[in-house]
């Protein structure tokens, strides 16, 4: 047979397939989906389908080929939303925690090096609180100085004169607002000694440091007395 017969034969044979597929169409698709605990099947999806769970089958095969979820609600949806920004927030945390051990890890060689970052800051609060107190002291003084020289007006029947009520009007607001700042001053410093604690612990952890070794006064402390 010659060769140009030979070769026509076999294009032939491999455009066969495709001729047929195009004329047959596309590949139609049966879709299958649950309704009122039935399941029902059709090779059209009717619109009050639209946001169900389906599958996708074949009409061909009878196979699978794809499926669809239902359409979340509104609610569902808020709620997906809500999930998400919780998790970019605890992720941003998780990075914030690697990053600020990788730190700790090299950029101190000891406690004493990560403890002189803390001392700016207790100094800061140390400081006001000494501020705080000396001025509730000074206040409380002068507004009993006050109260004394207003009583001995009264005392002597005559009228507070109106700047000393003044005064005592005006140093008393600043009494509370000083005691409020003195308390404020102190909680922060209370907050200030357990992050620093915090924190030294997890820098002990991450270097493989013991407690005891890193404080050796933990070991007496602990150490029972002799008998």
């Amino acid at each position: 047979m010659p060769k140009r017969k030979l070769l026509l034969l076999a294009l032939c044979a491999a455009l066969a397939p495709l001729a047929m597929a195009q004329t047959e169409g596309p590949a139609k698709k049966l879709y299958c989906w649950n309704e009122n605990g039935q399941r029902v099947c059709s090779d059209a999806l009717p619109a009050e389908a639209v946001n169900r769970a389906r599958e996708e089958i074949s009409a061909r095969s009878g196979m699978r080929t794809g499926g669809v979820d239902r359409a979340m609600t509104e609610e569902e949806r808020a709620l997906a939303a809500s999930d998400e920004q919780q998790r970019q927030v605890d992720q941003a945390a998780a990075d914030t925690r690697r990053r600020t051990e990788q730190a700790l890890l090299s950029s101190y060689q000891s406690e004493d090096e990560l403890r002189r970052v803390f001392n700016e800051r207790t100094g800061i609060v140390d400081n006001s609180i000494r501020t705080a107190r000396y001025n509730v002291t000074s206040l409380r003084e002068g507004l009993v100085s006050l109260l004394r020289t207003a009583s001995d007006q009264e005392l002597a029947g005559k009228p507070v004169a109106p700047k000393i009520a003044e005064s005592i009007g005006s140093r008393h607001r600043e009494l509370q607002r000083q005691r409020l700042l003195q308390a404020s001053f102190e909680r922060q410093r209370v907050e200030l000694d357990a992050e620093i604690a915090e924190i030294l612990q997890r820098y002990r952890e991450l270097k493989g440091i013991d407690a005891v070794a890193a404080d050796p006064a933990a070991a007496v402390a602990s150490a029972p007395a002799e008998q």
